[in-house]
């Protein structure tokens, strides 16, 4: 009961971050700026352009704020982040500039960080502790123990590389300047980004930059098998480079995911992941309060569609449900490409070679998440231990089936069949380990992050019960084959397959990360190539979302970047 009250209590500081409905309140007024979509880059673009001063209302389509950056209630008394479940990739930037503490964000560093039980009743634990890396290393491999934290510093090496390329907006050169002035700052703003991006090809040196460029075309078995010999390892470290993607670990290109085990950080410490007190909603929630303290609106239940001057091909405004209209000439599409282009906007205003691209974006994802209640922790039989409290093993993501690179490789042939895993990729993550704040005591939140489970399948349909209930108790079944007796710990589960993640989410194909993460995808490739600065075809309509650079995860880079933009191109009419 104590933990049902804490919810309904936190529901209702939630909820009073916005105003459910009660769209036509804002109407009767022309807007400086428009967000769809209140998912975390929604959140962040209007916080930024609310604290420079611009009237920014957000409009987000389910009845709650997030995205997939949510918290949810879905068995009584237990609150699960639905779908992103661990926080490091969040910028800093945007945690110091929008004082997210103060407004709330509470992170719980986990140390260990990793634990990969194994049917041989070995195990092994990694974690921000070096000592502790090696000596757990070591049990399969002295020499991958000595090799371990040279891995790590070069991955460091490269992140910093990269930290630039996050927080920047493409060098996109822009053909639509008519002012002779204009052209050449934005040339000017070009050559400043490459003369960075030289300097800091210069500071990590030719061999690391050789080592990064096999790195970003690389498969990540590659790159592991030269770097280590124990597979155990090798597959831990690998599942980095296949979470939330229809690839293998034999895919060209899956190597730059590996950057993901050490891109983000945990309060200055460089590759730590945490839990977020309260779930990932509270992630949402802080921007949230940031962005409304700055004066912008927030409004759920907003289902919206875009309106254009069909003469000039400019923004008008949006077209609500409900039958409102409400106006702006500046509108931020927190969606992914494809909705936006493809639903949000008439096909008919756009070019048609730029729709053509926009058709043709890989949002093929594997990815089911399956969020479960238990009444105990599991008792995974490699510990030798039995016993009711937190231990090192609960603290960090779980790696269940993963004891070789090949066993994720297999998996990922199955679903390329159209079959769901004979023996499912988990990572498997207690944030009730740490936050006590999400479950009834002593009871616990499991989240499984499960590959590889197609779109669509070769016999039958994720809509039939049978196949979801059939494919849900394999994944139990399969802990229970390292933790004895988990099936009987579940009190209740929520599933999200990839058609649920699209339909719930507005995620094109399940695909999390807005679109596929490969090298053809990113950067100035991303989302459409000469397209990759935000602006769109259409004057005043901006993405914002994971389907811009820099792409998919808890970033708010996307929002960031897009808000300057924006700032940017008012400050030119104005000057106009």
């Amino acid at each position: 009961m104590r933990s049902a009250a804490r919810f309904l209590a936190f529901r209702r500081s939630f909820s009073s971050s916005v105003t459910a409905g009660g769209a036509e309140t804002l109407s009767g007024k022309k807007w400086d700026a428009l967000v769809i979509g209140g998912g975390h880059n929604g959140l962040t673009a209007a916080a930024y352009l609310a604290r420079a001063g611009l009237s920014v209302a957000v409009l987000e389509r389910r009845h709650i704020i997030g995205g997939a950056a949510v918290t949810e209630e879905i068995v009584p008394g237990f609150r699960f982040s639905r779908c992103s479940y661990l926080q490091s990739l969040l910028r800093p930037s945007v945690i110091q500039e929008l004082d997210l503490k103060r407004h709330g964000l509470k992170l719980l560093r986990r140390n260990p960080s990793s634990f990969t039980p194994c049917l041989d009743g070995r195990y092994l634990l990694l974690g921000p502790d070096a000592a502790l890396n090696h000596s757990e290393i070591a049990k399969f491999s002295k020499k991958d123990a000595e090799s371990y934290q040279a891995y790590e510093k070069q991955l460091e090496r490269f992140c910093e590389f990269m930290d630039f390329l996050l927080d920047s907006r493409t060098p996109e050169i822009r053909q639509d300047l008519s002012s002779f002035v204009s052209q050449v700052k934005d040339k000017l703003q070009a050559s400043a980004f490459w003369s960075r991006c030289l300097q800091q090809t210069f500071t990590l040196g030719q061999k690391d930059m050789l080592d990064f460029v096999e790195l970003l075309v690389s498969p990540a078995s590659k790159v592991l098998n030269n770097w280590f010999e124990a597979e155990v390892l090798k597959a831990t470290l690998a599942t980095d480079a296949v979470i939330g993607a229809m690839a293998s670990v034999h895919t060209p290109g899956s190597g730059y995911v590996l950057l993901h085990h050490v891109m983000g950080e945990t309060d200055g410490a460089r590759g730590v992941w945490s839990y977020v007190e309260g779930g990932m909603g509270s992630v949402s929630s802080a921007i949230s309060t940031a962005a409304r303290e700055a004066g912008a609106h927030i409004v759920t239940n907003a289902e919206s569609q875009i309106t254009v001057d069909a003469a000039s091909g400019a923004i008008t405004g949006v077209d609500l449900a409900d039958g409102t209209h409400l106006h702006s000439s500046v509108i931020l599409s927190n969606a992914t490409p494809h909705r936006t282009f493809m639903e949000l906007v008439s096909s008919d205003v756009l070019p048609e070679n730029f729709l053509s691209v926009i058709k043709n974006t890989d949002y093929s994802s594997g990815t089911t998440k399956i969020n479960i209640a238990v009444d105990r922790l599991p008792q995974f039989h490699c510990c030798n231990s039995i016993h009711s409290d937190v231990g090192s093993e609960h603290m960090g993501t779980i790696h269940i089936g993963s004891e070789s690179m090949e066993e994720i490789d297999l998996g990922y042939r199955d679903a390329l069949n159209g079959i769901p895993s004979k023996r499912p990729i988990i990572e498997m993550t207690i944030p009730s380990a740490l936050d006590r704040t999400i479950s009834p005591p002593g009871q616990h939140v499991v989240n499984l992050f499960i590959q590889y489970t197609p779109y669509k399948l070769s016999e039958g349909s994720w809509q039939d019960h049978n196949i979801r209930e059939s494919f849900a108790q394999k994944c139990f079944s399969l802990i229970d084959e390292y933790a004895p007796g988990f099936s009987s710990s579940i009190v209740g589960y929520d599933m999200l397959t990839p058609p649920d993640l699209e339909r719930e989410f507005g995620l094109t194909g399940g695909n999390i990360f807005h679109g596929a993460m490969g090298l053809d995808s990113l950067f100035l490739m991303r989302p459409v190539k000469g397209w990759s600065d935000y602006r769109t075809p259409l004057k005043g309509l901006y993405l914002c979302g994971s389907g811009a650079h820099p792409g998919g995860g808890v970033m708010g880079a996307s929002g960031r970047n897009a808000a300057s933009v924006v700032l940017q191109d008012l400050k030119r009419s104005s000057n106009a």
